[in-house]
Order: C-alpha cells, then sequence, then structure tokens
C-alpha cells in the first residue's frame, strides 16, 4: 500500500552538495554512482543497528526519486505539459528494497515520438550507466489504456504509480483512464488478480512451507499482501492498509499483526538484497544460513540457527496467507457476489449456506458450543457442493480458537468429529490442510502443532515437516482417482482395497511427527500415535496397525533401496518383519505416498521397480503359507465386536449370533468387513434351515471393484461347488473379479463371488434381473451334478496381446495340511469356471481361495484338498494337475 510522505534525509542525499559535484566533474556518471553507493552503505549500516525497516524501505524511494530528479534536468525536454515522469509498481507506491527494479514510465501527451526520443535514449541510457536496475516504458495516454485492457500486470503497475516531474495532470488522466470500468470493471480486475496468485502459488508448489520459499511469490509472501492492496485500492479507492480498518474488513488487531508481518517480510527481503549484492527472493540454503547470523540465532540443543530462523519466517508467512485468504474471501462476497440475491439455507442448528458458502447460524455458535469448529470442517467434506468458507467466519474461528485445550481434545464429540472426517470418503486432505491453515489442527493434535513451520535442513526434503505431512495425506488420497492407475497401479489397486482409510492417515499424520526432538522419530512418534489411538477409541488391531506403520514407515524404502532383494533370503526376511498382507499393503500406500511427497523428483522408474518387485515377491511368499497374521486374536474380536454391534442394532439376539460365528474359523473374521459379516449373518440366520441354497446379491463396497456386484452363497460344501458355481456364473455372461472361498465348522460353504458384466460393465440396477440370477444360481447349485459344460467364450483382442506361458506352482501348507495351488497366468473372461471344470475331472475340492487381478494377469491362489479333504500328495498326480492347467490355459488363451 502507499507510504506515508517520507521526509527529506539530507544526510543520505544533499542536492545543494550534488549539484556542486556536479559542476566539477567533466562526467555525470561517477558523481551519481558515488551518491547512490555511499546513500546505500549509509541505510545498510543502519540497518545492521536496528533502524526503522520503513524508514529504510521509503528512505531508499526518496532517494531515488531525488536521483532521478537530477538526471532528468541533465537533459532537454520540450514543454513540460506533454510529458510526465512517473514511478509505477512498487516504486510507485515507494517502496524501494536494496537491489529491487526500479520502474519508470514516460508518458507523452500530443507530442512526437521523436520530438523526444534523443533525449529519453540519453535519459535511459544514463540511468544504466550509474548501475540502476531499470525497469521502463514509454507510452501515451492511448497506449496505456489498450496496453492495461490487456494485461493485468501492466493495469496492476499503472494503478501503483505517482508522478515524479512533469504534467502532474497527465497522471491523473491515465489513471482515471486505466481504473475506468472500460478496461477493468471491479469484477474483472479482483478474478484477474486472484487467478494470477493461483498461477503464481502453483509455481511454488501452492505451500508457504517450501524448504527454499520465494519471498515474494510463494504463499504468505510479499505479493500475497500487494494483492490485498490493490484489489483495495481498486474496488475502495483505499490508499493504506489501515483503510481496510475502516471499510470494516480488518479489525484494529488484525492490522497490527498484518503491519508487524509485512514488516518482517521487508526486514528479510532487505537482509538478503544487502548480503548477495543483487536482486534476489529466494531464501535459498547458503542464505538460510547467512541470514540467521545477521539475525543473531544461535545453535541450539534440538534445534540449529538455520531451523529457528526459518521458524519465524513460516510462522509470518502462514499468518500472512491466512489473512490474505480471509480478506479475499470478504473481497468475494462484496465485488463479486454483491448482486447475488442472498440464498441462506440451513444445514443444521449451527451451520447455514449463504449463498453456496458455509457460515455460522449466529455469532456465539463457538462459544456456546465449541466442538462446531470441528464440526465446520466434517460438513464441508460430507458436502463438496459448499464453495467455501463466508469470511466472517473464518474471522470467528480464528477469534475461539483459544478454546481449544486438553478439555476440548478429550471431548468425545470431538474426538468422534475428528474420526468421522478421517473417514469422509472425499475431502480428507483438502480439509486438514484448510484445519491447519485456519490454525485448528495444530491446536487439536498439538503435537502436530509442533512441527508446524519445522525445517528438514537438507536437498532430500523440499517442505517443512507439517507440509510434507498433509502432501502425504494428499497423496494416498489421490491414488484412488483412475487417472492415478497408469503412473501408480499397485497402490490403485491397494488403495482402493484396504478396508480402513483412516488407519492410513492416521499413520501418515504421525510418521513423522516426533522429528526434531532427538531421538528416533519412528519409535517416538509411534509412541504418540497410540495416545491418539486411545484417545479416539480406536479398537486394539488399529491401535496396533498405526503404531507399527509409524514404527516401520522406513522399512520398505531401505529394504528395497539398500538390499539386494533378488535374493530370497532379504524376501524371506522383509516377509517375516511384514506378516501379513494387510500390513504389507498399508506399509506400500505409505511408503510411496512418503516419497513422493518428500520431494517431487524422487519417485522414477527405478524406484517404481524395486518397489513393485519387493511388494510382489513378498506377497507371493506371504501367500505361498509364510503369513502369519500379526495380532491376529486382536483382529478376529475387533472385527467381532463391530459386527455385533450391527446386528444388535438389527434387533438380533447376541448369544444366537455368537453361537452361529462359532461354527466360523478365524480366516473368516480376517477377510471380511464387519459390514459384510453383517449381511452374510442376518442372511443366514434369516434363511434358517432351508434345503435350498442361500444367494444374496448386492453392490461391492470395495472400492477395489467399483460398479461391481456381490454375490454371496450359502450351502453345503461339495467338491465340485466352486466348479459349478463359476460355470453358473460364466452361463450368464459374468466375469468373476473375486473369489472368496470358506468353509464352516459345519462344512456348509459361505462363498462370494464379485462381477461385472460382459465387457467389464456394471450389471444394471435391475432388481427383477438380479432376481434372474439368483434363480439360476439357485437353480444350477441345488442340483450340482447337473451343472452345464464350460461354455466357450470369445476372448477380447487386446487380451490375446498379452499372452504368456501358464505357472504352477503347488506346495502342502503345514498349517492348514491342504495343498497350495498357485496360478499366475494371462486374465481371460471364464477362467475361473474352465479352471473349475479341470478341479472337478481331478476330483479336487477348493476350500479357499485367494484371488488377485494385477492388470492383464491374474495371480490366484488355491487351498485344495481331494475328495476326503486330503492333501494332494501323489506326485504323479500334482505333476499331472500342473501340465493339465497349462495346456488348457494357454490353449484358451490362443483361442478365438
Amino acid at each position: 500500500m502507499s507510504h506515508t510522505a517520507f521526509a527529506a534525509d539530507e544526510t543520505l542525499f544533499s542536492a545543494s552538495e550534488f549539484s556542486a559535484a556536479l559542476a566539477q566533474s567533466n562526467s555525470p556518471i561517477p558523481v551519481f554512482k558515488d551518491a547512490l553507493k555511499a546513500a546505500q552503505e549509509k541505510m545498510d549500516a543502519r540497518f545492521r543497528e536496528g533502524e526503522d525497516i520503513r524508514k529504510l524501505i521509503y528512505g531508499r524511494a526518496w532517494l531515488i526519486d531525488q536521483l532521478l530528479l537530477q538526471a532528468w534536468q541533465l537533459f532537454d525536454w520540450p514543454d513540460d505539459k506533454h510529458i510526465c515522469l512517473m514511478a509505477v509498481g512498487g516504486y510507485g507506491r515507494g517502496e524501494l528494497h536494496p537491489r529491487s527494479d526500479v520502474d519508470i514510465l514516460i508518458l507523452l501527451d500530443n507530442i512526437s515520438d521523436s520530438e523526444v526520443q534523443d533525449s529519453i535514449s540519453r535519459f535511459l541510457t544514463l540511468l544504466w550507466d550509474i548501475n540502476l536496475d531499470i525497469g521502463s516504458s514509454v507510452r501515451t495516454l492511448d497506449e496505456c489504456y489498450n496496453e492495461a485492457q490487456s494485461d493485468i500486470t501492466i493495469a496492476t503497475n499503472l494503478i501503483e504509480s505517482r508522478p515524479l516531474v512533469g504534467n502532474a495532470d497527465l497522471h491523473i488522466q491515465m489513471y482515471l483512464r486505466v481504473t475506468s470500468e472500460g478496461a477493468w470493471t471491479d469484477k474483472e480486475f479482483f478474478l484477474a488478480k486472484v487467478n494470477e496468485q493461483n498461477s503464481r502459488h502453483d509455481k511454488t508448489n501452492d505451500t508457504e512451507y517450501n524448504l527454499e520459499p520465494n519471498l515474494k511469490n510463494s504463499p504468505g509472501g510479499l505479493r500475497d499482501l500487494q494483492t490485498i492492496g490493490w484489489v483495495a485500492k481498486r474496488h475502495f479507492g483505499a490508499t493504506y492498509i489501515r483503510d481496510l480498518v475502516d471499510h470494516g474488513f480488518l479489525t484494529e488487531l488484525e492490522l497490527d499483526t498484518l503491519n508487524k508481518g509485512e514488516l518482517y517480510l521487508w526486514t528479510v527481503r532487505y537482509a538478503l538484497h544487502m548480503l548477495c549484492q543483487r536482486r534476489e527472493d529466494r531464501l535459498l540454503f547458503d542464505h538460510q544460513r547467512s541470514l540467521a547470523d545477521l539475525f543473531g540465532y544461535t545453535d541450539q540443543s534440538g534445534a540449529l540457527a538455520v531451523e529457528q530462523f526459518m521458524s519465524k519466517y513460516y510462522r509470518v508467512a502462514k499468518a500472512m496467507s491466512e489473512f490474505n485468504g480471509m480478506l479475499l474471501q470478504y473481497f468475494d462476497e462484496v465485488i463479486l457476489r454483491r448482486e447475488e440475491e442472498q440464498v441462506i439455507e440451513p444445514l443444521n442448528n449451527r451451520f447455514n449456506l449463504h449463498n453456496g458458502f458455509i457460515r455460522v447460524a449466529y455469532e456465539s455458535v463457538f462459544e456456546h458450543h465449541p466442538f462446531a469448529m470441528l464440526e465446520m470442517f466434517v460438513l464441508l467434506a460430507q458436502n463438496p457442493e459448499i464453495k467455501g468458507v463466508r469470511a466472517s467466519t473464518i474471522r470467528l474461528i480464528r477469534n475461539n480458537r483459544h478454546r481449544i485445550d486438553d478439555e476440548f481434545r478429550n471431548d468425545i464429540r470431538n474426538t468422534s468429529l475428528f474420526m468421522e472426517l478421517l473417514k469422509q470418503d472425499k475431502g480428507v486432505s483438502t480439509e486438514l490442510k484448510r484445519m491447519n491453515r485456519f490454525g485448528i489442527l495444530g491446536l487439536y493434535l498439538p503435537e502436530f502443532g509442533d512441527i508446524v513451520g519445522q525445517m528438514q535442513h537438507d536437498l532430500f526434503h523440499i517442505y517443512t515437516v507439517d507440509a510434507h505431512t498433509l502432501k502425504v495425506i494428499q497423496k494416498i488420497r489421490k491414488f484412488r482417482h483412475k487417472d492415478q492407475r497408469e503412473k501408480f497401479p499397485i497402490a490403485y489397486r491397494i488403495i482402493n482395497q484396504l478396508p480402513k482409510l483412516e488407519l492410513i492417515y492416521i499413520a501418515g499424520l504421525y510418521h513423522d511427527i516426533a522429528k526434531g526432538r532427538g531421538g528416533d522419530h519412528s519409535e517416538l512418534g509411534a509412541e504418540d500415535v497410540i495416545a491418539f489411538c486411545l484417545r479416539h477409541h480406536l479398537g486394539k488391531w488399529d491401535t496396533h496397525m498405526v503404531q507399527w506403520l509409524v514404527r516401520n514407515h522406513l522399512l520398505m524404502s531401505m529394504t528395497a533401496q539398500r538390499k539386494d532383494i533378488s535374493d530370497p533370503d532379504v524376501i524371506l526376511h522383509f516377509a517375516k518383519q511384514v506378516r501379513d498382507i494387510a500390513h504389507l499393503d498399508y506399509l506400500y500406500i505409505l511408503t510411496v505416498a512418503d516419497i513422493n511427497a518428500t520431494n517431487h523428483s524422487l519417485w522414477n522408474s527405478w524406484r517404481a521397480t524395486l518397489m513393485r518387485q519387493l511388494y510382489t515377491e513378498t506377497k507371493r511368499a506371504l501367500r505361498r503359507g509364510l503369513e502369519n497374521p500379526v495380532n491376529k486374536d486382536d483382529r478376529v474380536e475387533q472385527i467381532q465386536n463391530e459386527a455385533l454391534a450391527i446386528m444388535q442394532r438389527k434387533g438380533f439376539n447376541e448369544q444366537e449370533v455368537i453361537e452361529f460365528w462359532n461354527l466360523l474359523g478365524d480366516d473368516y473374521f480376517l477377510r471380511e468387513q464387519p459390514q459384510h459379516i453383517a449381511w452374510q449373518t442376518q442372511g443366514i440366520l434369516e434363511h434358517g434351515d432351508s434345503d435350498l441354497p442361500l444367494v444374496m446379491i448386492r453392490k461391492t463396497s470395495y472400492r477395489a471393484f467399483e460398479g461391481a456386484t456381490e454375490i454371496f452363497v450359502y450351502m453345503p460344501d461339495l467338491p465340485s461347488l466352486f466348479a459349478a458355481a463359476a460355470s453358473a456364473l460364466d452361463q450368464l455372461n459374468l466375469n468373476i473379479q473375486d473369489a472368496r472361498i470358506m468353509v464352516a465348522d459345519n462344512n456348509q460353504a459361505l462363498n462370494t463371488y464379485t462381477v461385472l458384466a460382459e465387457d467389464n460393465l456394471p450389471l444394471p440396477d435391475d432388481e427383477a434381473f438380479l432376481e434372474q440370477i439368483r434363480n439360476h444360481l439357485v437353480e444350477e447349485l441345488d442340483d450340482p451334478d447337473d451343472f452345464p459344460a464350460i461354455i466357450q467364450r470369445r476372448i477380447p483382442r487386446q487380451m490375446k496381446l498379452f499372452a504368456y506361458p501358464t505357472q504352477v506352482n503347488m506346495s502342502t501348507d503345514p498349517a492348514t495340511q491342504l495343498t497350495t495351488l498357485e496360478i499366475i497366468t494371462p486374465d481371460r473372461p471364464g477362467l475361473l469356471a474352465r479352471l473349475g471344470g479341470i478341479f472337478v475331472d481331478f476330483g479336487i475340492s477348493v476350500r479357499k481361495a485367494k484371488i488377485a487381478s494385477i492388470g492383464e494377469r491374474v495371480e490366484d491362489f488355491f487351498f485344495i484338498s481331494d475328495d476326503q479333504g486330503r492333501p494332494i500328495s501323489d506326485p504323479e498326480v500334482c505333476m499331472k494337475l500342473q501340465q493339465t492347467i497349462c495346456q488348457q490355459l494357454d490353449e484358451y488363451s490362443k483361442s478365438a
């Protein structure tokens, strides 16, 4: 914003002494250079002595004014009525840092270029010769208007202008024209400046927490404050920042904070220019150390001087970014939406929507209901159509966030709301970032507050710890999107089948939470996350999972990059550390997100290949029989408790449910989600003693099979049941995406098939059609001896391109006394039905199955027995079975 008039300071520049020096010199250049150098040395000395930064910034602008006036007088100019020398841009505001550009405009009216061209050329040459970084333009009034119309940057520079010498009326005429509605309407100007800011932020990774931030252009930098000033000046005619108090946009306290923040950024920028002896706005690592020393920081236990200095910068930048967001939201409401019909829609008793923006229902909401400060973020996540937060509500949050204390943090309403946010299908990373921007996240989680603005002084990390942490959450969220499937195929598949995404978010929040404390941050963070889980009432297994992830979040990346993962012993050791596929899946997601959120250049084809190889080989090792679920009993107990709560809400008797569950093995509860267990249990108990198979159908809740349908079959287990079901589904032109096979102690099979229609499209949402599927399956499975021959189906052309020989491996699992059959083959429609036919021919019973599709390939594990329930032990039978599977599946892959 424009500065107050700067009093002349003859200790910096004396016009009489300067004129005398000019008279005695053969050339003006050394006189100008000496004056400029002497004045700057005086200002630098005053800066080091603690001079008010405003006097220095305004003082340099005044100094340049004097030098330009002296230079102007050295040349012949026509009638002053037709020319005006103007300061524009930052110099036009009267603000100049030691090495900032000096932007000037020579404005002409009713005068030809030829009359002044020689003088202008020699004038500008002199300015360059005396080492001023001049940004100059020569325009007429019409040219100013036309250029301003087409370029928002030029328009802004011209708004920030003042006359130096010549006809000041020309400046007034120019200003009125470039600020007229014909050049830019208020709305157009505001939108252009917001878009300009967004573009600028995008180039700095949209965070004020880059480890080498730009003092001008990063979020929370000087440009953000100037953007506020430009909009205020254009719309309100505001000359000073304090004018926004008079317009009701700032309080006196906020004005004080804003002024202090701007002066701090000015101080750092002045020092940076002074140290570099050139224009430099990037706080590069080398400069950070020098600045920390200049400002008197010293190394302390647990915090280097440079880290202390940068922490102060980040806190200021965060505060300035917060003000920028709040004020631009106010301007949005006043400038863009002032003519809109005011539509108020209630959300609940505490919030409503005001023209699509959330706001409090009354001023004292946070005073009477402090939990509403968390509730607001949940509502924003649940209603993605909400455009944002009203500025008045942002201010109320700022004014009430001091209410977040230990009592608040332990209130069941608040812990429930925070967990509700983490469980949302959309908006988790957006709202966590908003919570951090509003200062709520670091207050609700004080351990997170400790890492806000904490730098990691190395070339590996490019963000502060808190910015990195929130980017980890953002990366995890992005893995779910279809446009990430090509770049992160494994992460995309895993993230869409993880049963509880909130666990990976908690692990992401806490994986680096203990950095900067000294000691092993993984171990310290694991202790912190246990306290979080207890406070938020997570189950035993969930708590163990997030604790394990935080403690081991570096395990996978270190194994992949530092060890020979082609060595089976390395894979074996890693698999024993991971112990089960659930932990492997969660760890893979956290590891890949962590790498990508640390430095965008770290994720490359080499690292992707290493991670894919380690994941794939470990998963195969676990599925072959190494899997030893961590805290298995806790997991089973927690799943049962969650499923039982659902059943009790539906009115079922606890004892009846438990008696049935006692017939099921632990594997059932380890692989199924509570909602699935409740749905299946309800159907089975209501089915009673009917002789007919139970067939239930519903849309799947597994994100990995988006749009697919689950078909659940409950009936007595028979050796040919898997083949019968697969063939029946194949008859219906349904493609099996996943199969979960399980046999209870009472010899009842609980089999779930996840299916899509032909061409992998979702089944039509038609109850009559689903009933046809149900009836067909009941009819076929009621008498498996009658199940039809497998139908030959044409393989899509694209799949033929990925044909390769089938691989089959067999071994006996000593824990289950079942034979493990591993099949790796190209994915084909009807594949499981064909396998089912082979099993029938060999008299094989499928006791369990683990189906996995990886792109164009399937990796299926079947746990099988003979018709007496014994492992397949005859070597000749094993060899013949393997040969038959390879032969038939390979022929099938080549068939048309």
